[in-house]
């Protein structure tokens, strides 16, 4: 573990400041559309319309996140529920799993507490409450199985066209488009999480822990499945590696756990030169 952290700790770092960048947007965004004080929450009044620009913009933010140097980087999981499947997967050591899962949960706070301290009672106020994730008017029992059907969806189409040779490169617009959908049209049923990091960020801030046992549970189980159909429909031969964009010029971490002694993994989408530590 130590050694792990020695090694691996700008990518740690990076997995804590990329989910709280996210979380900074989702703040920044939820103020900017329903805190009754903003200009843009009195001139958009449809609920529909408001998700749908929310979902524009987090969307927009999951993308950049994915394609930015650090997330080129990382592998940009953001979510523990995603670095649990690719460690079920066997494409991830299990103290870079531990590591990621402990900074993404440090990030999303950090980003809130951010954005808290820049923008006070807009975030805090009762129409915006931190961005937390809970369930809505259909209840607990289908916030639960919408969360494990949607988490269950992004993990399919991530590897599906993350292991695709001719899409792998347009895989952090597959997931911004499913953020974006997601956030369009199923927030009312569980707030849409999707990741336990992110609903953490939230709750602890928040102090609110109104069935957070789904945002927890959900995701791992829909992810997991997820990887478990593909499997044993493709095979686990198929799944190349665990960032979510390969084809870059920045060092991973998760080829260098498959392929210790090599400087170009094979079983990647495609050769990558390695960075320097």
């Amino acid at each position: 573990m130590v050694e792990s952290l020695r090694k691996h700790w700008r990518e740690y770092t990076i997995e804590a400041a990329l989910l709280g960048g996210f979380m900074v947007s989702a703040c920044g965004f939820g103020a900017l559309l329903w805190y009754p004080g903003s200009a843009v929450s009195q001139a958009v009044h449809s609920e529909f319309a408001r998700r749908a620009l929310m979902g524009i913009a987090m969307g927009g933010t999951a993308a950049g996140l994915i394609y930015s140097p650090w997330g080129k980087r990382s592998g940009a999981h953001m979510n523990p529920a995603v670095t649990l499947t690719f460690l079920r997967l066997g494409k991830v050591a299990a103290g870079d799993a531990m590591f990621y899962i402990v900074f993404q949960c440090i990030g999303g706070a950090l980003g809130v507490l951010l954005m808290v301290a820049l923008l006070h009672d807009a975030v805090s106020d009762i129409t915006v409450n931190f961005v937390i994730t809970v369930p809505g008017a259909f209840g607990s029992v289908a916030a639960f199985a919408v969360e494990i059907l949607i988490s269950f969806g992004m993990m399919m189409t991530v590897l599906l066209v993350s292991n695709h040779k001719k899409l792998a490169d347009f895989t952090g617009l597959f997931a911004g488009a499913l953020v974006m959908f997601y956030i369009t049209f199923e927030a009312p049923v569980s707030g849409m999480s999707m990741n336990p990091a992110r609903s953490f960020g939230s709750a602890i801030v928040a102090q609110q822990w109104t069935a957070f046992w789904i945002y927890i549970v959900a995701p791992v189980m829909g992810m997991l499945a997820a990887s478990e159909v593909y499997v044993r429909v493709l095979g686990a031969h198929r799944v190349a590696c665990a960032k979510l964009h390969h084809r870059n010029r920045h060092r991973c971490i998760f080829c260098e756990y498959q392929h210790p002694q090599t400087v170009m993994a094979p079983s990647c989408v495609a050769p990558v030169a390695q960075e320097g530590n």
